[in-house]
């Protein structure tokens, strides 16, 4: 009976589906609770201790190469590690700089600082010594904690901050005891240098000896107080530091949570992706901690121990990049990798072309995986992503709808008004996980953040993009990528579309260089495949015919270079600075 009723409702879905205005046709794909969600008050650490009630608490929270910990091992050492900070003097609105990979030390700092009260710096340790430095001067951080192989890296920009404490920590630290004294064998000769004539810092053993602080852990931070500190990839400029309030994190939470709704309790994550970035930071951990996963954390991508993991954990959630599917798709240890347990394969922080998407969902099909690969949008001013593609809303090419509780437009970039379904131009977000703005860099905010003529704030993405009359959402460009050539608007992605799609093509990317009439024009970068790279002359023939055949005169590429690989920035993402340097 429950069916029947069930196929009635969907055959006149149509008719009695609520109406919106037309310029947010995705709320229909949400259900009137969803709609209405409610955005948490309360600060990271409670949100997380709210969702892992005491029978949970015996799940795995932490798998650091094999060496697992319950959540409740995990909570007692957040206690540790939050009556080490406030020994050490650590207040409420201090910021604490953490420039460490992914290992539980690092998990434990983060949600320690927002215990007490403090704020959590995420940089990331592969930042020049310039860069660290530019942090380090903008936050007036007094503690850092880094991973101990970078110290003589960064030393003499150290001893010229105002860092008073800075303490070593080991990826080894909570490695299976074994592993721990095999890699102590192979990488620990020139740290035992440093602790001989070199006495700037702590070690981890020595900071979690600062123990005499027996008063109460818990902190007056409210939810609009700044939590996190994520810093920009500096792809456009200087590095920024991204003011994100506790409210922000939690909110992308909650979004996520209605998102991966198959999740349950006891499930696993493989978090590959950069604890000191919004998308491994709050989706990959916050949000599957919240949801009692088992994160499985890996400090750097190795493909082989990453098909084993793949092999052996057989995780049920995996977010990554676009470059990690080219190394899946063209490894042998891949080779006999069972899927089938997949739920959740969600690709973000770069763009995932449609030639690329297409196979990659038929790698994942061969490999016994009853998904596609989801896609999620946005960028680090408003946590991670702001658009996400579950079911009915996967469409090839698309970036999926708004999350629940946001707002998108699309406006002209010259005169910020909103265009019609269908017409592109800057892509605009309103919603809880827009950030607070840049630290201390009011000119910047306000290039960023915009408020309408109703006083709504506005996050202005810098990404050309358009919404389909279904409400389903379109990535195509980066406004600063756009090429204007004779006075025509050109958008590179157009040309990758077109170039990508060419078999022997593994990756293209378009940038614009000066011409000395026309001010700019397309140059193509292209990676071939393996076994076409003894056939440039004959790819490259099918490049430009493809390319006259589909673009228009000015959108066709005046040069193309063939490379074996292209730049790439700290954050992983293609570096198009780089590349245009190079075209010049």
């Amino acid at each position: 009976m429950n069916g029947l009723i069930n196929n009635i409702k969907y055959f006149f879905k149509d008719f009695f589906k609520p109406k919106y205005k037309e310029n947010q046709p995705w709320l229909e794909y949400y259900s009137k609770e969803e709609r209405s969600i409610k955005f948490t008050k309360m600060n990271i650490y409670e949100y997380l201790d709210f969702n892992v009630k005491e029978e949970d608490r015996g799940y795995v929270a932490l798998n650091y190469f094999g060496n697992t910990f319950n959540y409740r091992s995990f909570f007692k050492n957040i206690d540790m590690v939050a009556r080490s900070l406030k020994s050490l003097g650590v207040k409420e609105k201090d910021i604490v700089s953490i420039c460490m990979p992914n290992m539980p030390e690092a998990v434990y700092l983060f949600y320690a600082c927002n215990k007490i009260g403090a704020i959590a710096d995420m940089i990331h340790p592969l930042s020049s010594p310039e860069q660290l430095k530019i942090y380090l001067g903008e936050n007036d951080s007094k503690i850092l904690f880094l991973v101990d192989f970078n110290y003589d890296k960064y030393k003499n920009v150290i001893k010229k901050s105002l860092v008073r404490d800075t303490v070593l920590v080991s990826v080894k630290e909570s490695m299976p005891r074994l592993l721990s004294i095999g890699y102590t064998i192979t990488h620990d000769f020139h740290l035992s240098l440093l602790h001989d004539y070199d006495k700037g810092f702590m070690t981890w053993k020595k900071f979690l000896s600062y123990d005499d602080y027996k008063g109460e852990l818990t902190s007056n931070m409210k939810h609009n107080d700044t939590a996190v500190i994520l810093h920009s990839g500096g792809t456009t400029g200087t590095p920024k530091g991204i003011m994100l309030s506790n409210y922000n994190f939690n909110a992308e939470m909650q979004q996520d949570g209605v998102n991966v709704y198959d999740v349950r309790p006891g499930d696993k994550i493989v978090t590959i992706l950069p604890i000191f970035h919004g998308f491994g930071l709050c989706i990959c951990l916050h949000t599957a901690l919240c949801l009692r996963v088992e994160n499985i954390l890996m400090p750097e991508f190795n493909i082989k121990r990453f098909a084993r993991c793949m092999k052996n954990d057989k995780p049920h959630v995996l977010l990554g990049v676009p470059t990690m599917w080219e190394a899946m798709m063209s490894s042998d240890a891949m080779d006999n990798v069972d899927l089938s347990q997949m739920k959740y394969l969600i690709s973000g922080g770069d763009h995932l072309s449609p030639a690329n998407e297409a196979k990659f969902n038929d790698f994942l099909h061969k490999h016994g995986a009853r998904i596609n690969v989801s896609k999620g949008y946005g960028m680090t001013e408003s946590v991670a992503a702001t658009c996400y593609t579950f079911p009915g809303t996967n469409a090839p090419g698309s970036i999926g709808i708004p999350m629940v509780g946001n707002r998108l437009k699309i406006v002209d970039p010259n005169t910020n008004k909103e265009v019609p379904l269908g017409v592109e131009g800057e892509i605009a977000i309103n919603g809880p996980t827009v950030m607070q703005g840049y630290l201390n860099n009011k000119k910047e905010t306000d290039k960023i953040l915009k408020r309408d003529k109703n006083g709504d704030l506005w996050l202005h993405t810098g990404d050309i993009g358009y919404v389909s009359p279904e409400g389903l959402v379109y990535y195509t460009s980066r406004l600063k990528r756009m090429i204007v050539v004779s006075g025509f608007n050109v958008y590179p992605s157009q040309i990758e579309v077109v170039i990508n799609d060419i078999e022997g093509v593994k990756q293209c990317v378009v940038v614009g260089i000066p011409h000395k009439y026309k001010m700019h024009v397309p140059k193509a970068f292209i990676v071939l495949r393996d076994e076409y790279k003894n056939k440039k002359n004959v790819v490259l023939k099918e490049i430009k015919d493809t390319c006259k055949k589909k673009l228009s005169v000015y959108s066709q590429p005046k040069e193309y270079e063939f490379r074996d690989s292209l730049p790439k920035t700290i954050m992983g993402k293609v570096d198009y600075k780089e590349l245009e340097k190079d075209g010049e």
